[in-house]
Parts: structure tokens; sequence; C-alpha cells
């Protein structure tokens, strides 16, 4: 009984070995392709709205000029704050097992070879201005719909309101 279990034993790692390597393989394709894809910027806006708030923030205080150095030490504890929740070393693992469950190994070497072609990299490039642009349009053409819609919730609170017994 017991060689059986030691030739399963050896079988299974015998098997298992490939697996792990295909699988290490597949995280550093993934990882690669974070790293063609400069994903580890993704946050770079998050971190410059977070530095715009404060910057609104001490503008509406009314803070004198004098007080620019209090501003900016807030800004760097907030850098601190994000880079603890955000930051690319926190991120890359589950961005790497993201990758790796949404895209096989060769799905990733195909996306690899796109991006490092001219156009590949044009969309590389340009994605970021043409996302940030997108956002705009929308958030513009939202800003009209937003009086309606207070509207309509105040409307309902009303109806809610007068079904109480």
């Amino acid at each position: 009984m017991s060689r059986l279990r030691l030739v399963c034993s050896a079988l299974l790692l015998a098997v298992s070995g490939p697996v792990f390597a295909d699988a290490a393989s597949h995280a550093a394709q993934a990882e690669r392709f974070l790293e063609l894809t400069r994903a580890d910027k993704l946050a770079v806006p998050v971190y410059a709205q977070v530095q715009q708030m404060f910057a609104q923030r001490f503008a509406q205080a009314q803070a004198p000029a004098d007080k620019q150095a209090l501003l900016e030490s807030y800004q760097v504890k907030a850098d601190a704050a994000l880079n603890r929740a955000i930051g690319w070393d926190k991120l890359e693992p589950d961005m790497i097992k993201l990758y790796t469950s949404t895209f096989s190994e060769s799905e990733l070497q195909e996306l690899m070879a796109f991006y490092q072609s001219p156009i590949g990299r044009k969309v590389l490039e340009k994605m970021p201005v043409l996302a940030a642009q997108s956002v705009q349009i929308s958030q513009s053409r939202l800003q009209a719909a937003v009086p309606e819609v207070n509207r309509l919730l105040e409307e309902m609170s009303a109806e809610l309101d007068k079904q109480k017994p």
C-alpha cells in the first residue's frame, strides 16, 4: 500500500511541475503586458484629483499664502494614504490575477504584439486622453439631466410622504 502511495505521489509531483511552470509563465506574461500598457500609471489621475481637492479646500478656506506649506504637507500625507491603498505594489498582484483569469497566455502574447505595433503604440498614447475626454463629455451631458433627476426625486419623496399613514 505504501508503495502505491509513493508511486502516486511521484506521479502527482511529475505532473504538477509543468502546471506550476505554466502558471508562473502565464503570470509573467501578464506582468509584462501590464508593464507594456503602463498599468502602473492608472491611478495617476486619482492622485491628481485628490491633490486638486486639497487645493480647492485650501482656496475655499481663503488660507493666506504663508500657509502654502501646510497645504503641501497635507497633500504629501494624502499621497502616502493613496500609496498604502492603491500603490502599484498593492495593485499589481491583483491585476496579474485579473489578467491571467481573463486572458490565456497566448492571448496576452497577441495583445503585447498588438501594443508593440505602431497602431498599438498610438492606442496606448492616445487612450488616456480619449478616456478623459470621454468622461468630460459624459459628465457635461449628465449635468443637463441633474436638475430633472433632482426634481423627480423630490416628486417621488412628496408622493411617498402623502402615502404615509
